[in-house]
């Protein structure tokens, strides 16, 4: 994960423009990341490439979000403590909000 974006403190989310976007699960190995990586890469550009047909356009939608439930950002949550999942949820809204204002702005 690249450190343009903070991080929350548990390493479940980090926060683009004050939302929280769930991480995928550091407990897939490279293998495995590097493979659902490169699939949910292939359904973004099938994505894009499929704008004017309704059909493709909707399979490619469903690899996106295949891939993305395999990696753990999307679907069940990948930890196990019981915490209530806060994925798309503004900061403000949540319990990451006292970390989130206290962190140092550009």
């Amino acid at each position: 994960m690249s450190k343009a974006y903070a991080e929350t403190p548990d390493a479940r989310y980090f926060v683009v423009r004050g939302r929280l976007w769930r991480r995928s699960n550091p407990a897939l190995d490279d293998i495995t990341r590097n493979r659902l990586v490169k699939e949910l890469m292939a359904a973004r550009r099938a994505v894009r490439d499929a704008r004017d047909e309704p059909e493709a356009l909707a399979q490619a939608r469903k690899k996106v979000d295949d891939a993305k439930v395999s990696l753990g950002e999307r679907g069940p949550v990948w930890w196990d403590d019981g915490a209530r999942d806060f994925n798309r949820h503004l900061v403000k809204n949540t319990p990451y909000a006292d970390w989130f204002a206290g962190l140092p702005r550009a």
